[in-house]
Formats: structure tokens, C-alpha cells, sequence
């Protein structure tokens, strides 16, 4: 999935809303955003805890998915609004790294997830964002692109709670994988992703950005 490379495509349910908007600091929209990712972590950590807990994974998809649309509406209300800015553009940064954090780390400390597995999870989503805005910094083009974006974080955030829903409202168990091993949960499966694909993709943008800066060089 490379969702990031659409983003534009989202346009058609931001600017109605973004308009509404043009009189309100995209900050406080990028607070909302940050609020909202913390209350889904604490949802989907909490919905482990105890079996009259599990609709908290629905509500944790919701709020995710909600979470990701203040997070691109702030920047569609600051372009609108001519207020767009480089602190307002660090700040994005910071919050989604947080908002990462929040949504993942939920997950990670919760009963659905191997701990060691949430951590690779952990390391393989920041690594991600990190080398595509440490591009930017050393005078190569900003990287979007790879194998696991922010975009389809936030889609795969939203799906995999609802199927792990739907498999335990099915009386199903854990998750027979061939014969060959289990695994408790859908969200588990989500943090392996996380964790072997998020790292490929920091690998796919450090090689990326290594030959963009030798063609700099070059010329």
C-alpha cells in the first residue's frame, strides 16, 4: 500500500470542510488531531483488558480514522487561509509523531500484542518518518514514498481493529497460521506488518535519498 501518493485525491472531503474552517488556527486543528490519536491509543489498549471492553476496538478505528482527518484538514485550512509556515509545518511533524506513538504504542502495551513485536513496530514506524523528513534536511526532496506511508498507517489502523472485532464477535480464537504457528490477534498481524514493513520502507528512503544526493553532488 502507498497511500501517501494520493493524498490529493482526499481533496474532495477536505476543502468543504477546510472553507468552513478558513477563521480557525490550523494549530488548534492539529491539537484535535493529537487529542483524538491519544484517545485511540487508550481505546485500543484498554479493549484488550477484558472481554465487555471490545467494542473499544470500534471505537479506536473510528477515532483513528477521525484523528487522521484533522491531521490533513490543519494543512488544508492553512493553505486556504495563506497561513501555511515552516513552524507550522514542524509542528505537523512533531504532532504526527506523537499521534504515531499514541495509536501504535496502544497496541503495543495492550494483551494483542507481543510486547517485542510492538517495539520493532514502534521502531519501524518512526524510523519511516524519520528518514523521509531527513531528506529534506540534508538538501535532498522530502520522501513520501515507500511501502508503508502515514496514510496507510491510518488506513490499516482503522480495518484491523474492525476484523479483530468481527472475528471474536464470530467466537473465533487465536489465529492458526498454516499449521506452522499461532497468533492472538489481527493486531498482531498489523504490528508484524508495521514492524517488518515499516523497516524496509526506512531502508527503501535511506537508499533513495543516498543516490539523490549523489546525483546532487554530481551536478
Amino acid at each position: 500500500m502507498v497511500l501517501d501518493s494520493h493524498r490529493s485525491k482526499a481533496d474532495f472531503a477536505l476543502t468543504p470542510v477546510a472553507k468552513r474552517l478558513i477563521n480557525v488556527n490550523p494549530n488548534t486543528i492539529s491539537w484535535f488531531g493529537l487529542i483524538l490519536a491519544f484517545v485511540a491509543g487508550l481505546f485500543f489498549y484498554l479493549s484488550g483488558r477484558e472481554d465487555g471492553w471490545r467494542w473499544m476496538l470500534i471505537a479506536g478505528a473510528i477515532t483513528v480514522i477521525v484523528s487522521g482527518y484533522f491531521d490533513a484538514l490543519d494543512g488544508k485550512v492553512a493553505k486556504l487561509a495563506g497561513k501555511a509556515s515552516k513552524k507550522g509545518d514542524y509542528l505537523d511533524h512533531v504532532f504526527d509523531r506523537y499521534a504515531d506513538v499514541f495509536m501504535i504504542g496502544g497496541v503495543a502495551i495492550s494483551t494483542w500484542c507481543n510486547p517485542y513485536i510492538g517495539m520493532l513496530a514502534l521502531v519501524g514506524v518512526l524510523l519511516t518518518s524519520y528518514m523521509g523528513t531527513q531528506a529534506q534536511a540534508v538538501g535532498a526532496p522530502r520522501l513520501y514514498a515507500g511501502l508503508l506511508g502515514r496514510a496507510d498507517r491510518i488506513v490499516l489502523s482503522t480495518l484491523f481493529p474492525i476484523i479483530q472485532f468481527i472475528w471474536l464477535w464470530m467466537g473465533n480464537g487465536v489465529i492458526d497460521v498454516f499449521g506452522l504457528f499461532e497468533i492472538t490477534s489481527w493486531l498482531e498481524i498489523m504490528m508484524i506488518w508495521f514492524a517488518v514493513i515499516g523497516n524496509l520502507t526506512a531502508v527503501q528512503r535511506g537508499i533513495v535519498t543516498w543516490n539523490n544526493m549523489k546525483k546532487m553532488k554530481e551536478e
